[in-house]
């Protein structure tokens, strides 16, 4: 049985959820974001709280998986709508350096020309001394620009 998908999840005060046949959209004060959900997991609103469940209480493994998974998904959106996630990349090395221009992020990293990064929507980039923070509200999102950044050149 799985423990994580019995969890509810509380709705907070600012943030709608509509629930429609097969998809769920979560809104928010930083934005905006939906997501497709299998046919064999069912969501519903009760008590300002959504819960999710099997439609068929069968003990398929992969069922079981997807249950989880959906409702761990669906709380990263909610707490994404509601205060947004972060990653903190630090830069080491004589001469790596990363910039802003404009909203788009440099990075000197010991190539001759340096390697610019574009701003995709619902992301921020800063920088701190040797010390990129991308953050937003799409965890998914954050992380995946975050490997971009780390993948321009591997640690040694």
């Amino acid at each position: 049985m799985s423990r994580i998908g019995k969890k509810p999840i509380q709705i907070p005060v600012g943030v709608t959820v509509e629930i429609k046949e097969g998809e769920i959209k979560v809104k928010g004060p930083k934005g905006e974001l939906t997501i497709n959900i299998n046919p064999e997991i069912k969501a519903e609103i009760k008590d300002g709280n959504i819960l999710i469940s099997k439609k068929n209480e069968t003990e398929d493994k992969k069922v079981q998986a997807l249950w989880g998974l959906y409702r761990a998904l669906i709380a990263n959106m909610v707490s994404g709508v509601t205060t947004g996630f972060e990653k903190r990349l630090e830069m080491e090395g004589i001469g790596y350096k990363p910039l802003m221009e404009g909203t788009d992020l440099s990075l000197n990293v010991g190539y001759t020309n340096p390697v610019k990064v574009k701003c995709p929507d619902g992301i921020k980039f800063a920088v701190e001394k040797n010390i990129i923070i991308v953050s937003g509200f799409d965890k998914a999102q954050v992380g995946e620009i975050s490997a971009i950044i780390r993948k321009v050149k591997k640690a040694e």
